[in-house]
């Protein structure tokens, strides 16, 4: 089972730091970990700091299990996928990174799989210009898990998706994840679905690490409000899964 530590890591955009002295313990495959904070906190920027898209100081270190670079997945938010493609063409594009063009068998009925596992069978054969964002949205992800990724970063992949979508594709991830293996890594805006999905939490403000751990141990009423400056509780709800009820902004 794969994992990815990192130890000072940080980004810089030119001159600008954007990124600094970020410190994880290690992030283990087999779950989810949520990387949430305020907008332009560096989420995005971490995401492609771990996937070598941006440059900066410090170690993002893999487990020797992992089979190397290849082994990290980046899924942004804006694919700038292009509208030409169909959906099947698009996702075995993807697949076929690097491998040359010759498609086998296994890697049609993979691309099938995945398809159909998140429901977007009946999209293969349309193009990618005719779909809504939550549709494209999807196909990224489907994108993303052709790869076969031992770490796989998604930023932001239900921002589009309405709430069934967005539970759906949350519980199929945290399922993929403890039968696979594989460490994801998701920037969320909703904290109640980091509660209810995520294992552990990492809290990014203004480029720098806040807090990480369990993610009941870390979204608290005192992270709230020093992070996101609202007054609100942690409260268990009637499943007794905890959820946070905001009062009031600062």
């Amino acid at each position: 089972m794969v994992a990815l530590t990192l130890e000072k890591v940080g980004a810089t955009y030119g001159r600008r730091v954007v990124l600094s002295d970020v410190s994880t313990g290690m992030l283990r495959g087999g779950g989810l970990t949520a990387v949430i904070g305020p907008n332009a906190a560096g989420k995005s920027t971490l995401f492609k700091r771990i996937a070598g898209l941006a440059a900066g100081p410090g170690l993002v270190q893999l487990s020797d299990t992992a089979k190397g670079p290849e082994a990290i997945c980046y899924m942004p938010q804006d694919t700038g996928a292009n509208a030409v493609l169909t959906v099947y063409e698009s996702v075995l594009l993807s697949a076929k990174q690097g491998s040359g063009w010759k498609v086998k068998d296994e890697e049609l009925a993979e691309i099938d799989r995945v398809l159909s596992a998140l429901r977007i069978d009946d999209l293969a054969f349309r193009g990618l210009g005719e779909l809504s964002g939550g549709q494209r949205q999807l196909v990224s992800i489907a994108q993303a898990l052709v790869r076969k990724p031992e770490v796989l970063l998604m930023d932001e992949p239900t921002s589009a998706l309405d709430l069934f979508r967005q539970i759906e594709v949350l519980g199929f991830m945290k399922r993929l994840s403890a039968q696979s293996g594989m460490a994801v890594l998701i920037a969320l805006h909703d904290l109640n679905h980091a509660l209810r999905y995520c294992d552990d939490t990492i809290v990014i403000s203004n480029g720098s690490v806040i807090a990480s751990g369990p993610t009941s141990e870390v979204i608290t009423a005192e992270m709230l409000k020093s992070v996101y400056r609202v007054e609100a509780r942690v409260e268990a709800c009637s499943l007794g899964r905890p959820v946070v009820i905001v009062d009031d902004s600062l």
